[in-house]
């Protein structure tokens, strides 16, 4: 009888596994929890009994033949793709893989630049020359938004020689571009298309959400399981059109995937999948319920503003995800990472993050209807114990980068240390960036202004979490010689 969607091979492989109560001579060396006790009575028992090691019954994450494989295939059924490969390195790993199968050395990739700082690694990587489309931004939020049709086809035209075409949809705070319009644009000019959609699981299983990655017809796209789609921290989906190679893939991803992938982590993302492929209508709609509500609650307090679908403009906000609570935070004389921190700090509320002018609140099923009254409340109360009048802030979220030379050239070249206020005019050789959400504010390569200068000493006075670079307080940069 065929496999469906009601199965989980690895989980239930690993259910007969417990029951046969095998003696280990094998890694991992805690010996299913017996040689460290605190780790198992923190984690528990039945967690360390099923960290175990790749065996013929439980198959190999680098050349499955058997659970791992059919788990596989039920989840390239489940999300509408050709094939799916189990990522145990997180999204972070899913990006770069897409990037290393699609461009050699010296290859062109066109990519926004507001891409997570996985795609630049990946550029680092395999030498893939960027050609950056500069999103649009919304001047009000001081956000970058998606990537215009026009754009596109301009780079196109700049660039017929480039190999693929990188689209981060949905981005983080919910915007969505014309997924559909740049893939057949890209395919009519012989380029690939690779779909960050690390924040769009949920798009596959519910209902009324933009168009997915594999819908649209995109070629290769990573997602993030573990985000909105229940999975432990860590596991993600690579999934495949029917145009890709998937055994050239899979070497691509054990280029850098390890060889001892974590049960744990798998059996996660075999669950996970399940439970969405069967249940996800009813869990997604109950998400956005969830999210409608606080938006309209949060907007009722006056100075807050939480956007959705009003914000669609038909191109570089093709369309937006109503899941995503986004609050723009400036009216209240507040900094978004000034309102994340009082969160934690005054109210014990963590929030997704908050940068210089927004939070995000990711809403989920693991949420109740108690805490989304609690948030609301707390936010209420920020307004009326912190809140001040909007004067000095800093709107800009996004500062459009002047690119001078490549990631990877950059980043192996001979490099000084300069401080922070000395280095306008020079070629930064790492990244600076604010995380989450991760995305550069300075990328090898990129041109140091004053402006970015400002922003930087901006974002870490308002207590913004600021890394990438050598020096951990971020007062010097490395800068090319």
């Amino acid at each position: 009888m065929g496999l469906t969607q009601c199965d989980a091979p690895i989980y239930e492989a690993l259910r007969k596994f417990k029951r046969m109560r095998v003696v280990p001579f094998d890694v991992p060396g805690h010996k299913r929890g017996r040689g460290n006790m605190e780790l198992t009575e923190f984690l528990g028992e039945d967690c360390l009994s099923v960290d175990v090691n790749s065996m013929k019954p439980l198959d190999n994450l680098c050349h499955p033949v058997s659970v791992i494989k059919d788990a596989e295939m039920l989840a390239a059924q489940a999300f509408g793709a050709e094939n799916a490969f189990f990522m145990v390195g997180g999204t972070t790993s899913a990006v770069q893989s897409m990037i290393m199968y699609a461009c050699k050395g010296g290859d062109k990739i066109i990519m926004p630049r507001n891409v997570h700082r996985s795609a630049i690694n990946a550029l680092i990587l395999c030498d893939a020359v960027p050609v950056y489309v500069n999103p649009e931004v919304n001047n009000q939020l001081g956000i970058a938004l998606g990537m215009s049709v026009e754009q596109v086809e301009k780079a196109i035209k700049e660039n017929p020689d480039a190999k693929a075409i990188l689209v981060n949809n949905p981005t983080y705070y919910g915007i969505c571009s014309d997924l559909k319009r740049i893939t057949e644009l890209a395919h009519a000019h012989g380029m690939l298309v690779l779909v960050d959609e690390a924040h769009g699981t949920h798009f596959y299983f519910g209902e009324n959400f933009p168009i997915t990655a594999m819908k649209a017809g995109a070629d290769i796209a990573s997602v993030s399981m573990h985000k909105s789609g229940g999975s432990l921290t860590q596991s993600s989906f690579l999934i495949m059109g029917k145009n890709v190679n998937s055994d050239y893939m899979r070497q691509i991803i054990n280029l850098t995937q390890t060889t001892s992938a974590s049960y744990l982590l798998l059996s996660s993302l075999d669950i996970s999948r399940k439970r969405l492929a069967l249940g996800g209508r009813e869990i997604f709609e109950q998400t956005v319920e969830m999210a409608e509500y606080a938006r309209s609650e949060i907007n009722a307090i006056g100075g807050y503003y939480a956007y959705s679908k009003e914000l669609v403009n038909g191109d570089s906000i093709y369309d937006f995800d109503v899941s995503k609570l986004s609050v723009y935070t400036l009216p209240i004389g507040l900094a978004g990472i000034e309102v994340y921190d009082l969160l934690r700090d005054e109210y014990d509320i963590q929030i997704e993050f908050g940068d210089i002018g927004n939070i995000l609140a990711y809403i989920s099923v693991g949420d109740r209807k108690r805490d989304i009254e609690r948030l609301i409340s707390a936010l209420s109360e920020i307004k009326r114990r912190f809140g001040k009048t909007e004067t000095g802030m800093l709107t800009q979220e996004y500062i459009n980068p002047i690119v001078a030379e490549t990631p990877r050239k950059a980043f192996y070249a001979d490099k000084e240390s300069l401080p922070l206020e000395e280095s306008a005019g020079r070629i930064c050789s790492e990244f600076v960036m604010c995380y989450p959400p991760g995305i550069p504010i300075l990328a090898p390569g990129e041109l140091i202004t004053p402006e970015i200068i400002g922003y930087i000493k901006y974002a870490k006075e308002k207590g913004c979490s600021m890394t990438g670079t050598e020096d951990i307080n971020i007062e010097r940069l490395n800068v090319l010689r």
